[in-house]
């Protein structure tokens, strides 16, 4: 035997330490089956919070893309936009702006895209506080504010 070695009884099986001390020994079934839960509801919770962001986040069922736009008279600007959409049954709205020199929204407006075809074009004059040098879409949506609605 060397220095710093204890002898054990029974072969090298550890002594249990004192039950009053420090309690009765945890089985390791118990904490097993624990681990076995916590890791099933993990893979459940990372599976919704996927599921959620792709139906959030996904591809957008409208969408629209600049064709051209062109300066008017009185800061204004004219756009044209093309807008595709997945249900041509369902009338859309879209939000076109207009830009100054430094970069900045100088206008906006909102634009009904009728019910009709998957792939419409649809031009509008969007006013603008100062002189604008380019237009954008900033996005387009199936939810059409009331006001927007004809009746």
């Amino acid at each position: 035997m060397q220095t710093g070695e204890t002898a054990t009884t029974e072969g090298d099986a550890r002594p249990a330490p004192p039950a009053d001390r420090y309690g009765s020994p945890a089985k390791t079934g118990s904490k097993r089956w624990k681990r076995w839960v916590f890791g099933v509801v993990a893979v459940v919770v990372s599976c919704a919070v996927a599921w959620i962001a792709y139906v959030n986040l996904g591809q957008a069922s409208i969408d629209a893309e600049r064709v051209a736009f062109d300066a008017r008279p009185g800061n204004a600007m004219q756009i044209t936009i093309n807008v595709t959409r997945d249900d041509p049954d369902k009338p859309g709205v879209c939000i076109v702006r207009v830009r100054d020199k430094s970069g900045a929204e100088s206008g906006r407006k909102e634009v009904l895209v009728p019910a009709g075809a998957g792939h419409s074009r649809v031009s509008t004059v969007v006013k603008s506080i100062g002189e604008p040098v380019t237009a954008d879409v900033y996005g387009c949506s199936y939810s059409i504010p009331r006001y927007m609605s004809t009746p």
